[in-house]
């Protein structure tokens, strides 16, 4: 299977916004930001660099890897779901990585819900990238 990279990138606006309430996340070295099934704590932002998006099956099959481009929201579908995450994220050595969790994130969303719409779009594309992805 092959999801799109640019399914996972956000609109400007949103990034703005999402970084005002972010955390840094140092990664001077390749970082695991999550795991496949950890639970969802947050969201992450990728910046600049890259990122690699990996899905196993539960026998540790990889059933795909997909490279996150700047601009990429990473954990976006576990956050908003409060399930845990679906996939493990990578950030490459290098990468400007930042971190909103659970509150900001909410904080933001009741601040401003215009944002929400936003959000739904790139969750959108995420499920329209997996669809096409299995045809």
């Amino acid at each position: 299977m092959q999801l799109d990279p640019a399914s996972f990138v956000a609109d400007p606006e949103l990034i703005r916004a999402l970084s005002e309430r972010a955390s840094p996340v140092p990664c001077e070295t390749d970082r695991l930001l999550f795991n496949q099934d950890d639970p969802a704590s947050g969201v992450y932002i990728l910046h600049e660099g890259s990122g690699l998006l990996t899905m196993v099956s539960q026998s540790g099959e990889t059933l795909f890897n997909v490279k996150a481009l700047p601009g990429s929201l990473l954990g976006l579908p576990g956050l908003i779901s409060n399930q845990p995450y679906s996939l493990t994220a990578v950030a490459q050595a290098g990468a400007q990585v930042s971190f909103v969790s659970r509150a900001e994130f909410s904080a933001m969303i009741s601040s401003d819900p215009q944002l929400f719409f936003k959000i739904l779009q790139v969750l959108a594309a995420e499920v329209r990238s997996a669809r096409l992805a299995m045809n």
